[in-house]
């Protein structure tokens, strides 16, 4: 991966990232203590919400958008599928807040944790005294969160020859990097435009052709800017076997619906990735074994490490 530039002002250490883990594990974050960020964040899907297309929060409320995976958090600057907030830190909060999610201000959160003696020392070891602020809560939650790298998959083994590919997954890598343009006698899936290099996503914002008028503006809605409408955040590839269902608003249940959508069901709007945008309004007419063989690959970028260790395996460090 990209070496990442970590926050100067929050280094990483044991006790913070101990402390940050604990609190993405504490209900007494949400008002009714009952929900943790690990209710919508699963480790064994890579922290994502499996087979919800929108989480439920505290009591029973429903999100607007699919749980997004938290790994590989520390190459990123803006967070949410709008890029609303930038600074993983004051991410870490605003799911506490949201009325949908954990319903509770940050301030009360951290007069609830600091009521709590157990957290005194964990706090005072983390950051030299045991004062608990809403600060200091979104500084441990990040330390944790910046820990969580995905980059030992199939994949990865593969490109450091230590493992080789099927002749399917193969087939599918070749696919997933080649342009789609027959006047070149290139029939490919296109994919690596917006989910190229080692992270599998562009990190940009993009409208994927999911509908013509588009219910929820996206991007739109934080830039003000009529092309940014539709526009979500490209998320990365890996593991992506694991977090099903797909896109913003969870509406796809397999991979295969995915690639359906992508070979030959993209709505033409405005503001249409170009990259999608000059494929031909038929598709890309990819065959059944393509699709197969991207699908493939696609599991290739499953990382094991990151699905927790069986009650008789040591457990992840």
């Amino acid at each position: 991966l990209p070496k990442a530039k970590l926050p100067p002002d929050n280094p990483l250490t044991r006790e913070g990232v101990a402390l940050g883990r604990r609190l993405f594990n504490e209900p007494a974050l949400s008002s009714n203590n009952a929900v943790t960020c690990a209710t919508c964040h699963r480790e064994e899907a890579a922290f994502t919400d499996p087979g919800k297309p929108v989480s439920t929060g505290v009591e029973g409320r429903q999100g607007k958008r699919n749980s997004m995976p938290l790994i590989n958090l520390a190459w990123h600057t803006e967070f949410f599928w709008d890029g609303r907030v930038k600074g993983l830190r004051d991410q870490a909060l605003h799911p506490i807040a949201d009325p949908t999610e954990m319903n509770l201000p940050p301030e009360k959160a951290a007069d609830k944790i600091a009521a709590s003696p157990a957290y005194a020392p964990l706090f005072e070891a983390a950051f030299g005294d045991s004062a608990v602020t809403k600060e200091r809560i979104g500084l441990a939650l990040e330390q944790y969160l910046l820990t969580l790298v995905s980059q030992e998959s199939k994949f990865d083994r593969a490109a450091r020859g230590e493992e080789k590919l099927t002749t399917q997954e193969q087939r599918g890598l070749e696919l997933f990097v080649t342009e789609f343009d027959p006047v070149r006698g290139l029939r490919g899936a296109d994919c690596f435009h917006c989910h190229g290099g080692n992270l599998f996503t562009s990190g940009q914002f993009a409208a994927n052709g999911l509908e013509k008028l588009y219910k929820d503006t996206g991007r739109q809605a934080v830039t003000g800017n009529a092309a940014d409408a539709g526009k979500f955040r490209v998320p990365s590839l890996r593991n992506i076997a694991l977090t099903a269902p797909y896109m913003h608003d969870g509406r796809f249940a397999t991979l295969e619906q995915v690639i359906d959508h992508y070979d030959h069901g993209v709505q033409r709007s405005g503001s249409l990735d170009p990259n999608l945008a000059k494929h031909p309004a038929e598709g890309l007419g990819l065959s059944a074994e393509d699709r197969q063989a991207l699908i493939a690959f696609l599991h290739t970028l499953t990382d094991e490490s990151l699905i927790p260790a069986a009650p008789h395996q040591a457990s992840r460090p």
